[in-house]
């Protein structure tokens, strides 16, 4: 036995030859002969040689050019060169060769050599494929190819005419888009445009594992009926856009392209939609990014007007007495508009708050809001000079300053809602 997956490669294929040519109505002699003639037909003495002649009928390509124009394989300069990438993997993030696992090589010819390239692409126990052992003269490739009815080299050059490159000038196909890269002032290379089909089908694989396999449907199913459903068993893509090559003729694209019947999934690539945030967590402070000047504007006019005014009496006191509670009542409200973002929006090392800001406002200081006084003390300060500077500047008499007794005023109504703050 040479290999068990190359033993069960011949195998297959004469049981598949054997069940289209056995019919029920044939009596055992007629069975019996054509059983003889597949253990002939696939023995690797009869099926090798012929194997090897019609390699060059196709040519393996990580980077097929008929995916870019179906009628690109041919010109009047000969066949496209065929592209065979072997890139080491980086893990540096991009999408590109080497960095895609379990990438296919594709092949592109007469449909008629498929079964020579389903055995060149045979992988083998060490990871290798068959083609592989052949190009590197492996221990295994010499006891194959080691057969009576044809010599050794003339063999392996057949099946490497699979995957060798012409030595002459490559040739690219006028239907294939072309673009120019500078490489130096005044120079360039003109580059065609490939898709790697080994890429395009893991997308396509990776996706079909994600929405159809069975754990897949299992979750599906169970989240229809209600059930409660752990994240990582259920995943969903949307907006996937179906690509179809070859039409109704996939085999004319590529081996690959046939065995996933020409379709593939293209993911959205639009720009992100940004949430629109109707509240927006600040990140310096409070007062000059949370309270919008519209907010405070017919407050502040109604208390410039009863400061201003010439004389004090209850109903002046009052009337400021009622306005300044008012500016309370909006800070608490909007205190809890950002208190209730802040667990999504909110991010230490972005903020720039001050501390007892981040103590008040976030979620993530919730004990220490409940425990501490501190802090508590620094808020109630910063909100009584805020109002105090906010009348002096929205003032129409030009020049006030309010002294030591306003602010005590103020800060009277602001203590009057410390717990509402808390």
């Amino acid at each position: 036995m040479i290999n068990e997956t190359i033993e069960a490669f011949f195998r297959e294929r004469k049981e598949a030859w054997l069940k289209q040519k056995i019919k029920k109505s044939m009596d055992p002699a007629t069975v019996q002969r054509l059983h003889e003639e597949a253990d002939e037909k696939f023995s690797p003495e009869h099926w090798l040689p012929d194997a090897a002649r019609r390699a060059g009928q196709m040519a393996m390509a990580t980077h097929p050019c008929t995916f870019s124009h179906p009628s690109s394989r041919k010109n009047k300069n000969g066949n496209v060169t065929p592209i065979i990438c072997e890139a080491p993997s980086t893990p540096d993030g991009l999408l590109r060769c080497g960095n895609v696992k379990n990438t296919q090589t594709d092949a592109l010819g007469n449909a008629a050599a498929l079964d020579v390239y389903k055995f060149l692409d045979l992988v083998l126990e060490d990871g290798k494929r068959v083609i592989d052992h052949i190009r590197d003269e492996s221990p295994l490739a010499k006891k194959l190819l080691d057969i009576a009815t044809e010599n050794y080299e003339k063999l392996r050059d057949g099946f490497l005419a699979m995957i060798c490159v012409s030595e002459n000038e490559t040739v690219t196909s006028s239907k294939i888009k072309q673009v120019y890269f500078p490489i130096a002032r005044r120079e360039y290379h003109l580059l065609s445009i490939l898709t790697n089909s080994g890429i395009v089908f893991a997308l396509k694989v990776r996706i079909d594992n994600l929405r159809y396999s069975e754990e897949a449907k299992a979750a599906r199913e169970a989240r229809k009926e209600g059930k409660c459903i752990e994240p990582p068993h259920y995943k969903e893509l949307f907006d996937l856009t179906v690509v179809g090559y070859g039409g109704t003729k996939p085999q004319n694209i590529s081996v690959l392209n046939n065995r996933y019947g020409g379709k593939a999934y293209l993911l959205s690539s639009l720009p992100p939609k940004i949430e629109r945030r109707l509240v927006r967590f600040p990140k310096k402070d409070f007062f000059t990014e949370s309270i919008p000047y519209r907010r405070v504007r017919e407050i502040l006019k109604s208390l410039d007007a009863i400061i201003t005014t010439d004389y004090n009496n209850v109903d002046i006191r009052r009337g400021r007495k009622y306005r300044y509670e008012q500016l309370m009542d909006l800070i608490i409200t909007q205190m809890m508009r950002v208190r209730s973002v802040s667990s999504k929006q909110y991010r230490e090392e972005d903020s720039r708050l001050p501390q007892y800001q981040k103590i008040w406002l976030c979620d993530a200081y919730r004990k220490e809001r409940r425990e501490q006084e501190r802090w508590l003390d620094d808020l109630i300060d910063h909100i009584s000079r805020w109002i105090l500077h906010l009348i002096e500047s929205n003032t129409k008499r030009k020049g006030l300053k309010l002294g030591p007794a306003e602010l005590a005023d103020i800060r009277e109504s602001v203590e009057a809602s410390k717990e509402a703050l808390r």
